[in-house]
């Protein structure tokens, strides 16, 4: 099968597409063309309305179902998702620009991974018996309501999975709004857990920028508010939920460190480094993009990133062969080459790339900086964009310093044949996501989330049910109450 680009209406709302062409026109640019490829039309307070009455209604539903049956819904929209993960692959390569080659593996995919695990986790939530000497108590673990999850524009098909799944696992609803950069395939992610059994309503998508955002987390319907995106964009819904003293999960920016020290294999190393930096053309949160070298190693590692660099192709996203995709926006592209233009002005060392690609799309060449020094501002600031710094180190203890100096703290990497000092690395840095001899893996079973100004909880995992529900405490007494009169 095949999706068409422009969606039979601009929201999903109780189970079906439904269209306001009073809201402002949302146009869908392709970002290696820079052609519109589909308009929508953002949300109007009619729209809103209608999602948040919808999934009120059908959230009472749904919590009185098992978990069991729960669960078999969100397992059998896995298995749509799988079937038809081509077409959800080059549906979001038009939409975001990124390789259908990274697309096929990395995005539909990971969405059908967090519905089949959170899934097959609905029906174990309980909640636990306390023995009280002849006295008693219970715990239940009780869904939260109406959750809101507001998406960014690097992974639509997965940030709405999960979200989704694990509010949905734990008897919730949820209103999902994509960024208005891409926001064609959380449409159709809404569609297959509808098509899958979802009661209508229980799952919803609608479109707009800031405004649209901030009347669902203000709203006093909504219960809980997750939001993917940068930190100037959390420290406002943080704020703005935290008026309804609602549940949150935050997951902001980083600026990582990724250490590799002299004993490390270069090679994987290097692999490392360009995981966490040029993958989805650099634009994913966690990427480490404080590359720390070892001294000894700096030159040879550069040589080795330098020859990896011819390994990559630009092109039509749309060709499995293209392995490195435009920015987004013309837009994030400016910003990108205005840090360049920094790094250049302060001092870095230009080693690879550094310019835009002429031609049609938002293309920009993979670039790499050495000499970079702690206080240089692409050293300090999240680029979101393939720029990645090398910088030098000589100690363990000055390097874990030097990479804990830093206002956020999403995740962090190490690279070394030595177990015990990776552990010990790793164990120091105060980052939420970490990796040893890898870098950027994000299996549902593990935990995501940062640190400091990079987050507030954790998605996937179990980790993320504590996030989507609550414990309800009972106390028995078996006995008479005694009163002071």
């Amino acid at each position: 099968m095949s999706y068409d680009l422009q969606p039979p209406a601009s929201h999903f709302i109780d189970g079906q597409y439904v269209e306001d062409t009073e809201g402002q026109p949302l146009p869908v640019i392709h970002p290696a063309t820079g052609a519109t490829i589909a308009t929508l039309h953002e949300a109007t307070p009619a729209i809103i309305n209608r999602a948040l009455n919808a999934a009120r209604r059908a959230q009472a539903e749904w919590a009185a179902m098992t978990g069991a049956e729960r669960g078999r819904v969100l397992r059998r929209a896995a298995d749509i998702i799988r079937d038809r993960n081509h077409a959800l692959s080059v549906l979001e390569t038009w939409d975001t620009g990124k390789p259908l080659q990274e697309t096929l593996v990395a995005d539909a995919a990971s969405a059908a991974d967090a519905l089949e695990y959170f899934g097959g986790l609905a029906g174990t939530l309980t909640g636990e018996h306390v023995q009280l000497g002849e006295n008693w108590g219970y715990t239940i673990r009780e869904p939260l309501g109406v959750c809101v999850g507001i998406g960014a524009w690097n992974y639509p098909s997965q940030i709405i999975a999960w979200k989704s799944a694990p509010a949905l696992a734990c008897g919730n609803a949820m209103v999902f709004k994509p960024s208005e950069t891409t926001p064609l395939s959380s449409l159709r992610i809404a569609e297959v857990l509808t098509e899958a059994g979802a009661p209508a309503g229980l799952i919803n998508v609608v479109q707009g920028a800031g405004a649209v955002g901030h009347a669902l987390v203000t709203d006093p319907r909504v219960d809980k508010v997750s939001l993917t995106g940068s930190v100037a964009t959390g420290r406002k819904v943080y704020a703005a939920a935290a008026e309804g003293i609602r549940n949150v999960t935050m997951e902001l920016g980083g600026k990582s460190p990724l250490i590799v020290f002299d004993d490390a294999d270069l090679d994987n190393a290097v692999g490392g480094a360009i995981m966490g930096n040029f993958y989805s053309t650099g634009q994913v949160c966690s990427n480490g993009t404080r590359v720390f070298v070892h001294r000894s190693i700096r030159e040879e590692f550069l040589s080795r990133l330098s020859e990896r660099l011819k390994g990559v192709v630009m092109g039509d996203p749309l060709d499995e062969a293209t392995n490195f995709g435009p920015m987004v926006s013309e837009r994030q592209r400016e910003i990108v080459l205005g840090y360049i233009e920094k790094g250049k002005a302060e001092g870095a060392r230009l080693v690879a790339g550094g310019k835009a690609v002429d031609g049609p799309g938002f293309f920009i060449e993979p670039t790499v900086f050495a000499d970079v020094t702690d206080d240089m501002t692409i050293a300090r600031e999240e680029i979101f964009g393939p720029v990645l710094s090398v910088l030098d180190f000589e100690d363990e203890d000055e390097v874990i310093a030097r990479a804990n100096d830093t206002e956020m703290g999403l995740s962090a990497g190490v690279f070394t044949r030595d177990l015990a000092r990776a552990h010990r690395v790793i164990g120091r840095v105060k980052a939420g996501t970490c990796y040893v001899n890898s870098y950027n893996d994000a299996p549902v079973e593990l935990p995501f989330g940062g640190s400091k100004l990079s987050g507030v909880g954790r998605e996937n995992a179990k980790a993320a049910i504590e996030h989507y529900s609550q414990l309800k405490s009972v106390f028995v007494r078996m006995g008479d109450v005694e009163a002071p009169f």
